[in-house]
């Protein structure tokens, strides 16, 4: 029976690991995902292993990774003003298709249209580089922003008010936007022009982002973070994919 099995087939690959990486997730005292988000999460794993392999894999792990930490800076001082992640940054389906729908199309195109395997690779690198921007900048700016300001008034609100940037903020969001892409650029997801490409994209829909959570959010009971966060992540993809096309 053993023999009958294909043991390089990336979608069998994919779903042992995933099994085994969240069972590890799964175990760990402080609780990353729960156990919806487990479930989720490791059906994402495996659509990423089974259409792109290891580099896919390690983007989409080393956002959850960093996004993971990030959310725990200042925690403490978050949730006494009342600004941190729900269940102390636990992340559920919600959070996990909202952070990386985006990117499993992207990665799904990649199996259906191979001939366009670079753009849909590049709006998968795009769509994360902008999520962990926009993820790193609210963390980072909610912990350590000085001033904050309303994006599209630039009058001073409150830490952790929708549509507020900081320049902590900002400049984490802009790093957290180059760490991914250089990682993406060192397995070869995307060449040398494609970082300058995702970390422009990034900039503008985390920015873009600000604008819709300042003046949208609010009016509209169905626009959700997590609905907001698959706009986003479509704006940076999409951004990415244009320079590539027109430059």
């Amino acid at each position: 029976m053993l023999s009958l099995i294909d043991f390089t087939n990336p979608w069998l690959i994919g779903t042992v690991l995933n099994i085994i990486l969240l069972t590890i997730v799964a175990i760990l005292p402080k609780k990353l995902l729960t156990t919806a988000g487990i479930f989720n999460a490791g059906l994402l794993g495996v659509i990423i292993w089974g259409t792109l392999g290891y580099p896919g894999y390690l983007i989409v792990a080393f956002y959850f990774i960093i996004g993971s930490a990030v959310t725990r800076i200042g925690i403490a001082e978050k949730e006494a003003a009342g600004i941190a992640e729900k269940r102390s940054g636990a992340r559920g389906p919600e959070n996990v298709w909202g952070s990386a729908l985006i990117a499993a199309i992207c990665a799904l195109g990649v199996l259906f249209f191979p001939s366009f395997k670079y753009l849909l690779c590049l709006g998968y690198v795009a769509s994360f580089s902008t999520k962990l921007a926009d993820t790193t900048a609210s963390e980072v700016g909610k912990a350590y922003g000085k001033s904050t300001f309303l994006i599209t008034t630039l009058k001073p609100v409150p830490r952790g008010t929708e549509g507020a940037v900081s320049l902590e903020g900002t400049v984490a969001g802009v790093v957290g936007s180059i760490a991914i892409t250089i990682l993406a650029y060192t397995v070869n997801l995307i060449n040398h022009e494609g970082i300058i490409f995702c970390v422009i994209a990034a900039f503008i829909a985390t920015n873009l982002e600000s604008v819709i959570g300042a003046t949208l959010q609010s009016k509209f009971t169905w626009l959700t973070n997590e609905i907001v966060n698959v706009i986003n992540t479509l704006i940076g993809a999409i951004v990415a994919i244009s320079l590539a096309i027109l430059i």
